[in-house]
């Protein structure tokens, strides 16, 4: 009779790295929630110091800062979503549950997706900056005196995180798909015992028939 295998008693090392991996960017991705809320007062001052010189109304300048309000409001929330979700994923992780592993994969490549994008776009503003329009040169004027009122260090930050996050995706995508990862997410339980019954089964006595008498010889009669 064959049992199934037991449980390892701990997680593979490929594993606890994804968990410390995903741990890591839920905590930078809330901390970096947390920066955009800190940042956007100083620069809404700044951008407001800026457009002073610029030939757009009130209500424009107005309507640019309800957008920068705006825009640090979704991004910090989505961010802290992401660092929700990634702590989560990472508890899955340790518990060994297979869907648990098929779901980081997923937030794995969305996320680099996301990076890759977030990167580009990131590059094409900085190399390709707005040219005033012909239809309406203010608005295009105060957008783009956005990217220099937030600090200096805000838009190497954001390069960053985004390639660091893209490489953080590719790694723990990797660890889940080595072969101890594979072991561990397709292990089976290990047979409980319950007390006061019997882990084999408890072979029964043989019943023996009951022993009958000897018939007396029967006499032949002539």
């Amino acid at each position: 009779m064959s049992y199934p295998h037991p449980v390892p008693a701990r997680r593979p090392t490929t594993v606890r790295l994804a968990m410390a991996a995903l741990l890591l960017m839920a905590v930078v991705a809330i901390g970096y929630a947390v920066a955009g809320l800190l940042v956007v007062g100083g620069t809404v001052d700044r951008f407001r110091a800026a457009a002073t010189g610029t030939a757009a109304s009130a209500d424009q300048v107005g309507g640019t800062v309800a957008l920068l309000h705006t825009t640090a409001v979704v991004s910090a929330v989505v961010s802290l979503l992401v660092g929700v979700l990634l702590a989560g994923l990472a508890l899955g992780l340790g518990s060994g549950r297979a869907g648990a592993r098929v779901a980081v994969w997923v937030v794995c490549g969305l996320g680099v997706l996301g990076g890759c994008c977030g990167l580009a776009l990131l590059v094409g503003q900085r190399s390709v900056p707005l040219q005033p329009g012909a239809d309406d040169p203010a608005s295009t004027e105060l957008l783009g005196l956005i990217a220099d009122a937030y600090p200096g260090w805000w838009i190497p930050l954001g390069g960053g995180l985004s390639v660091g996050q893209t490489l953080g995706y590719l790694v723990v995508a990797a660890l889940l798909a080595l072969p101890a990862a594979n072991a561990w997410f397709h292990r089976r339980p290990a047979p409980v015992a319950h007390p006061g019954f019997p882990t084999r089964p408890v072979p029964h006595p043989q019943q023996s028939l009951p022993i009958m008498p000897p018939h007396p010889p029967v006499e032949d009669r002539q």
